[in-house]
C-alpha cells in the first residue's frame, strides 16, 4: 500500500508563518512526524504533496517522496491529491490530510479495511465540517461540507486498487476549487462503495485554529508508548 499526505495549503487560520504540518504536538513530534511514523506501519512508500514553504517540509523530513502542487494558492485538495495520483501506479492507497492528528487505532481501522473507506466520527457537526450520509449498511452515499450528515469525515481515507483509475479520472474532472470529497461522490455514483469506518470521538483532531492545537495536546499527551 502507498500513502499520501496532503500538506500544500497555506493554513493561514492557525496564525503561524510555517506550514501547519510542522506544528509541535505531544511527544516531541510535529504533526507530520507523527503521521509518517504511524503510516510506515501500513505503507511501503509515502508521498507528501507540498506547496506553501515546501523547502521547510522537505528539508525537515527528507526520508519520504514529494510532489509539488505549483498551483497551491488557487486549487483545493482535489488537485493536490491528483498530483500524487499522477505520480503513482495502480495500488491500494491511503491518504490523510496533513493537518490531522489521529490515533494509531483510527488509522489501523481504515488501513485494514478490505475496500474503499473513510474514517468517520459519528456526531452532530457544524457548518465547516465535512459531513457524511450513510445507507443502512454503513456505506457512504454523500460526503460534503454543504449537506446535513450523521457524522464528520475526519481526514483518513483508503482507496482499493480496483477503484484507482476511476478515482483518478474523477479527480481530473473536479474543478480547481473542489475538495477531494467531490471525487469520492463521483466514484460512488459509478458504483464504487466507500465504507464509513467509525473511529470513535476524540480519535482525530483537524488543526485549523490555535484552539485545535491545544485540543490535540490534551487528546494525545502521553500517547507515545509505542516505538518510534
Amino acid at each position: 500500500m502507498k500513502a499520501i499526505i496532503l500538506m500544500a495549503g497555506i493554513g493561514s487560520r492557525l496564525g503561524r508563518s510555517m506550514p501547519k504540518c510542522l506544528s509541535e504536538i505531544p511527544g516531541g513530534e510535529t504533526i507530520l512526524e507523527r503521521q509518517i511514523r504511524l503510516l510506515r506501519r501500513f505503507a511501503d512508500e509515502i508521498v507528501g504533496v507540498v506547496g506553501f514553504k515546501k523547502e521547510l517540509i522537505m528539508e525537515s523530513y527528507p526520508n519520504i517522496l514529494y510532489v509539488y502542487n505549483p498551483h497551491f494558492t488557487t486549487t483545493n485538495t482535489a488537485k493536490s491529491l491528483l498530483c500524487a495520483f499522477d505520480l503513482l501506479e495502480n495500488d491500494d492507497i491511503i491518504w490523510v490530510n496533513g493537518d490531522v492528528v489521529f490515533s494509531e487505532e483510527a488509522l489501523e481501522k481504515v488501513a485494514l479495511y478490505n475496500g474503499n473507506a473513510m474514517a468517520v466520527e459519528f456526531k452532530e457537526c457544524g457548518r465547516e465540517e465535512v459531513k457524511v450520509v450513510v445507507d443502512p449498511d454503513g456505506f457512504i452515499t454523500r460526503v460534503s461540507k454543504t449537506i446535513k450528515g450523521v457524522g464528520e469525515a475526519v481526514g483518513i481515507n483508503k482507496l482499493s486498487r480496483d477503484s484507482f483509475q476511476t478515482f483518478r479520472e474523477a479527480l481530473r474532472k473536479c474543478d480547481s476549487g473542489d475538495y477531494f470529497e467531490r471525487a469520492v461522490e463521483m466514484v460512488i455514483e459509478k458504483g464504487h462503495k466507500f465504507k464509513a469506518i467509525d473511529v470513535g470521538q476524540g480519535s482525530c483532531i483537524e488543526v485549523d485554529f490555535p484552539e485545535d492545537l491545544a485540543t490535540a495536546w490534551k487528546l494525545f499527551s502521553g500517547d507515545r508508548n509505542d516505538e518510534r
